[in-house]
């Protein structure tokens, strides 16, 4: 997407007026849904795809792009974005028709009051396609996604070819074609936005829909050859069967003269005339129960046949009407552990089931939760504590987690209740006597615990530092 078009596609969004509802982030795109009072407003989409190739689509909910890019969002990832740009409205843009790169003000009232700013900046490069959220008041760098780059616009050296074809071909129309106010800059009919989305489908048939297409034929094609070869393999199955249901008449045949063929071997003579061999060193009464199991074996294996060549040309019958069978679903070799099943069933209850694992106390009207123990502080920690809840715990030294509730989603806890929950950590620590000391604020969302650590002991992925006295 050339330089010139991403400015006027972000300023002709800016020009409708617009707030975020609803985030959803994949490793290759982020889908921002606009709820707007005029133009492509709710039900439309942005998309900041990032991977095969950057770009900016407009799409609507109901595109086939648009399932694709859903399919493959991320909990965790839509959760964390979500914390920061939900609610937020689209304030200004920031950028140069010489360079790919934009730089999306957001501004949002948290529910504390406080009005925050953040700018999203995307840039659009090859091979280079990178997204980040950066904080534009007190908060630092927030999060990102795909290259790393700069949070600083990038200063252009010289006219690329892109912009220099824009100003031959809209001359003195140039600020107006760049502010998004001319709908020629994209090829169709209707307004811009009404362009952007034809323009956003004919790139998603190319980049996403046609591989996607690819795929499911290449996926067809293995499947239906499977079904082939399983075909082939239950004809041979059923001869091999049919072959071992003769032993049946011959038993049969034997069984009725057993009373005067008892315990002959080799070749008998039947009363109709007829010879029969026997197995080599088996009697006449034992050849007569191997053929019985030999041919009820054979009957089991052909209903066995019969049950499969049912399935394989039911799955056939799928294939032909264009739909592919889901992978059957892999059964966990994984016993169920009564011990482990009962912890998750009580994960308040400490370690030796002696009392809670954890203590309670309200401040300014928040729970905060301390932990009585190292296993304790990780079921606290894993168990109990919901992703958006706060933990806090001393820096470097062994002490309780504490959990801070945060049943409303809260984007930030009040300042006096993050101290105390700190004094709380610093008094329920080997720290308890000594003076300030610093304790570590995050969500519970960025605490994790690696395979073989010891009971207690975590990795923050990010965190604040508060600096408090032990107070119980």
């Amino acid at each position: 997407m050339d330089a010139p078009l991403l400015l006027a596609l972000a300023r002709h969004r800016l020009a409708l007026g617009a707030s975020v509802d609803a985030v959803q982030v994949s490793p290759r795109a982020l889908i921002l849904g606009f709820s707007a009072s005029r133009g492509a407003g709710r039900g439309w989409a942005w998309v900041f795809l990032l991977h095969p190739i950057p770009q900016l689509w407009l799409l609507r909910e109901r595109d086939a792009a648009y399932g694709i890019l859903k399919a493959e969002c991320k909990v965790d990832l839509s959760r964390r974005w979500g914390l920061e740009l939900k609610g937020a409205r689209f304030e200004a843009v920031h950028g140069d028709p010489r360079e790919r790169w934009l730089g999306l003000d957001f501004r949002r009232r948290v529910l504390t009051g406080r009005v925050e700013g953040m700018r999203l900046c995307f840039e659009a490069i090859p091979g280079r396609g990178g997204l980040r959220l950066d904080g534009l008041d007190l908060n630092a760098l927030r999060i990102g996604m795909g290259s790393l780059f700069p949070a600083t616009a990038p200063v252009p050296g010289h006219d690329p070819p892109p912009f220099l074809k824009w100003k031959e071909r809209f001359a003195e129309r140039l600020e107006a074609a760049l502010s998004g106010e001319l709908e020629e800059v994209l090829d169709g009919e209707g307004d811009l936005a009404s362009r952007h989305h034809a323009w956003s489908m004919a790139q998603a048939e190319r980049l996403l829909l046609n591989p996607a297409k690819v795929a499911v034929d290449r996926q067809v094609a293995s499947e239906r050859a499977r079904l082939e070869r399983l075909g082939l393999a239950l004809q041979k199955d059923l001869a091999r069967h049919g072959r071992s249901l003769e032993a049946k008449d011959k038993a049969a045949r034997l069984s009725g003269e057993l009373y005067r063929l008892k315990s002959a071997s080799g070749s008998v003579e039947l009363l109709d005339g007829s010879r029969l061999e026997l197995p080599v060193g088996l009697s006449a009464e034992a050849a007569v129960q191997r053929w019985f199991r030999v041919a009820k074996r054979a009957e089991r294996g052909l209903a066995k046949v019969a049950q499969i060549e049912a399935d394989r040309l039911r799955q056939l019958k799928i294939l032909d009407a264009g739909d592919v069978p889901p992978p059957p679903q892999p059964k966990s070799k994984t016993p169920m552990n009564p011990k482990s099943l009962r912890e998750e069933k009580r994960p308040n209850k400490r370690a030796d089931g002696k009392g809670q694992a954890f203590r309670s106390v309200m401040v300014e009207g928040f729970e905060v939760l301390i932990g009585k123990g190292d296993v304790d502080n990780d079921r606290l920690t894993f168990k109990v504590a919901a992703p958006l809840d706060w933990w806090l715990h001393v820096a470097g030294v062994p002490g309780s987690h504490v959990i801070i509730r945060n049943p409303d989603k809260l984007s930030e806890a009040p300042r006096e209740v993050l101290e105390r929950a700190a004094e709380l950590a610093a008094f329920h620590s080997k720290a308890r006597d000594g003076g300030k000391v610093e304790v570590h604020l995050c969500r519970v969302a960025d605490v994790s615990k690696p395979r073989g650590f010891e009971p207690g002991k975590v990795i923050l992925k990010q965190w604040k530092a508060l600096r408090v006295y032990p107070k119980g």
